[in-house]
């Protein structure tokens, strides 16, 4: 009768230690928790006798709790705004987060197989396993990399500073590595019990049981420590320099309710709190955020155009502002100068799932909510970046500053990135400040500055180390006016991106799979 509850406690043990991850990232920030919750994970599916089958299954538990519990926040876009009933929208977080879960167990399920020992497994096999994880879900069906553990360390982890030159799958593997050096710390420290119970502390067993306890002490601790000295190491390298002058800017929270912005009795209402911001501006350039107005460029009355042009035209200001444009039938989001300057826009080219676009066969769905949905083009791949006031800007609207590896591709020729978002669909959750912190991860990356204008939070200015300069109080309308410095250089993860990496991982796992088809 004992023996029954014994059976699920590990499977509910996995399952809670993953709840407990999301508290690792934005808004609390416990970026040390990552090692301590996954360090029980690793132990019990790679340490212990563990089939690969059933440390999948502890893996995808894992997964479940952390992604049920951190990107829970969409459910409030699909009942509150898309009128969908709350079980079905919470129906659908659980397809979603059960989908997601796949990747830590095809992870953990891949480090389990074989012959390989234990330390192999826990400092080899697992972090190269959840590093090609990451990287196949920051690309399958178009990708989602949310919640990638090396965002957790943005801005103030002790392995940030890596950041430039592995990138924030990079450091997920060294986050993995950290929690299995942690596993093998607490089993060399049961190891010499166990065996003076066995065998007598002072015979044979014992003495062999301490020198294995030593040796794994050692090498447990090189794998926590080691990733730690050479980021402080890095933390002294500058991988950019100042370019330019120093620019003048304000970015703009108009916080219009999500409910009525693209409702027509209230689009001149929305287009007037927003001209009224900018009229009251007085820096060099103005931001607004993604789709600040709720018409297309092509189609706006003029006097909505003037009321939003003129001020900042004959002051000499420049607008940059978010909103969808026309091009014969296709239509983008964009986001276009408004002021002294004459750019062409840049648009959007990664578009957002049933926000966006509609997936192939999900049409069905989408007839479903209510949420207001048109099929926007993409832009093309490989705009140049903005050129204003002696500065470059990479752009990125809404959660294309989640996909590293296409930010670095832009970023490279640039000196500010700019993310222009609106996580209104979101309500007062997580999702805001989640964002926010990847946005920062970029900034470190690329060792580039970052503005952020977003509609009602969190609109900030951080420096090339994803330092916030500057925030706006969520959830409320304001302007932040901050000096922002444009920066040189080339990271080396700009130049190569996620390959070494990825590379590496590849390498450290046919090895291994090599080894285990010759014994």
């Amino acid at each position: 009768m004992l023996q029954k509850p014994r059976r699920w406690r590990t499977p509910l043990a996995a399952l809670l230690l993953g709840a407990l991850t999301p508290f690792a990232f934005a808004p609390t920030g416990w970026w040390w928790l990552l090692p301590l919750t996954l360090a029980p994970l690793l132990w019990r599916a790679l340490l212990r006798p563990c089939s690969a089958r059933a440390a999948a299954r502890l893996g995808w538990l894992w997964g479940f709790g952390s992604f049920m519990a951190g990107i829970g926040w969409i459910e409030v876009s699909l009942s509150v705004y898309g009128e969908l009933p709350w079980l079905l929208g919470w129906l659908a977080v659980a397809l979603l987060a059960a989908f997601l879960a796949l990747f830590p167990a095809a992870a953990m399920w891949l480090a389990a197989r074989g012959s390989a020992c234990g330390v192999v497994r826990l400092l080899g096999l697992a972090p190269a396993a959840w590093l090609l994880g990451e990287w196949v879900r920051g690309w399958i069906f178009t990708g989602f990399p949310w919640l990638s553990l090396g965002d957790s360390q943005a801005p103030d982890g002790w392995l940030a500073p890596l950041a430039p030159v592995v990138g924030h799958f990079g450091l997920s593997a060294l986050i993995v590595l950290a929690a299995g050096g942690l596993a093998l710390l607490a089993r060399a420290m049961c190891q010499p019990r166990a065996a003076a119970v066995a065998g007598g502390a002072d015979g044979a067993g014992g003495v062999a049981a301490r020198g294995r306890a030593n040796r794994a002490l050692v090498v447990g601790l090189a794998a926590v420590l080691v990733p730690i000295a050479v980021a402080r190491g890095l933390a002294r390298v500058e991988w950019s320099m100042p370019a330019g002058e120093p620019v003048q800017v304000e970015l703009l929270q108009p916080d219009v309710a999500q409910s009525v912005k693209w409702d027509p009795a209230h689009s001149r209402a929305v287009v007037g709190q927003v001209a009224k911001q900018v009229a009251a501006s007085t820096a060099q350039w103005v931001v607004l955020p993604e789709t600040a107005v709720p018409f297309f460029l092509q189609q706006m009355p003029g006097e909505v155009l003037g009321a939003l042009h003129e001020p900042v035209r004959q002051r000499g200001v420049e607008l940059l502002i978010g909103l969808p444009t026309l091009d014969g039938e296709r239509y983008y989001n964009s986001v276009v100068a408004l002021g002294n300057t004459t750019a062409i826009p840049y648009s959007k080219h990664h578009l957002v799932p049933f926000g966006e676009f509609v997936p192939w066969g999900f049409r069905w769905f989408v007839d479903a909510v209510s949420i207001p949905l048109a099929d926007f083009s993409r832009g093309v791949p490989d705009q140049a970046p903005f050129a204003l006031g002696g500065q470059r800007i990479a752009f990125m609207i809404c959660y294309e500053d989640i996909f590293a590896s296409e930010v670095a591709g832009r970023a490279r020729d640039a000196t500010l990135l700019v993310n222009q978002t609106n996580d209104a669909w979101f309500g007062q959750t997580a999702a805001p400040w989640q964002h926010a912190q990847q946005s920062q991860m970029r900034a470190l990356e690329n060792a580039r500055p970052l503005l952020r204008a977003t509609n009602n939070g969190v609109t900030l200015a951080a420096d090339h180390r994803g330092q916030v300069i500057a925030a706006l109080p969520p959830f409320a309308p304001g302007v932040l006016a901050v000096e922002v410095q444009g920066r040189n250089g080339t990271t080396p993860y700009q130049r190569w991106r996620d390959w070494p990496v990825v590379i590496f991982a590849l390498l450290a796992l046919l090895a291994v799979e090599l080894r285990r088809r010759r014994v």
